[in-house]
């Protein structure tokens, strides 16, 4: 499998995406920010979090068992809870979170299993030209509508009927969206969602994002993303997110 990534600062002090791959499997993991004044219970920031996690989750996928998904990204979160050590308050609902999206090629090689927690997105071309998009939107669907109040966000977050992130509950990875595809071509891209926006924001089909990142690469679609923030401005949100698209193939 041959992949290729860019990943890019937003408005923020440090890039907290991140993105990592071997032969049969990629990933990338969004750091999610914290609102100012907020407690998270912990003495670690988010970028400590999204390495601990990306550095454990690679060799949970790495393992020669071959663990589910779900039971990867689990046994990553339960490596960086011990990684906290008792300073840290891990049943704080705010504690450093991130987003993930996972892809890895079928054991036979013929086709692509993915699993998807909260706004990042994946990305499987149909033989026909159509693409398929997988992502978990339940953050979009909390009661009352945007904009969330901070109370509300905090009281959703890794509860049932609420929105899932990895964080401190390892119950999370087996919340996440998850499936697989058979397929002859298994390609695949994950974008984080400072990539998404080019849909999400700015209504370009999604077809047509598979499309420039098939034929000009990861950089610039991350380009092609900061010329339409330049251009609209952005309806919520950072006006320029930290954004990671990785693009996969045989």
């Amino acid at each position: 499998m041959r992949v290729t990534y860019a990943s890019e600062r937003g408005v923020g002090a440090r890039n907290e995406d991140y993105a990592a791959a071997a032969m049969d499997w990629a990933f990338v993991l969004d750091g999610a920010t914290a609102a100012p004044g907020v407690d998270s219970g912990c003495r670690h920031d988010v970028r400590w979090l999204v390495e601990r996690l990306g550095a454990a989750l690679a060799w949970e996928l790495s393992a020669a068992r071959r663990p589910t998904l779900p039971d990867a990204l689990a046994g990553a979160i339960e490596r960086v809870r011990a990684d906290h050590g008792g300073g840290c308050d891990l049943g704080n609902p705010d504690s450093p979170s991130a987003t993930v999206a996972v892809a890895r090629r079928a054991e036979d090689g013929a086709g692509v299993e993915y699993l998807v927690l909260a706004d990042s997105a994946v990305l499987l071309p149909d033989p026909d030209g159509k693409v398929t998009v997988v992502c978990d939107d339940r953050l979009d669907h909390l009661p009352g509508g945007r904009p969330y109040s901070r109370e509300l966000v905090s009281a959703s977050r890794n509860v049932p009927g609420g929105f899932w992130v990895a964080s401190t509950v390892a119950e999370a990875a087996h919340e996440a969206v998850t499936g697989s595809v058979r397929c002859e071509d298994p390609r695949f891209a994950l974008l984080t969602d400072g990539c998404t926006r080019l849909a999400e924001y700015y209504g370009h089909p999604w077809s047509s994002v598979w499309e420039h990142l098939d034929e000009h690469g990861p950089d610039s679609l991350i380009s092609w993303v900061r010329a339409e923030e330049r251009r609209h401005g952005v309806p919520r949100g950072k006006r320029h997110d930290d954004a990671t698209a990785l693009y996969a193939r045989p």
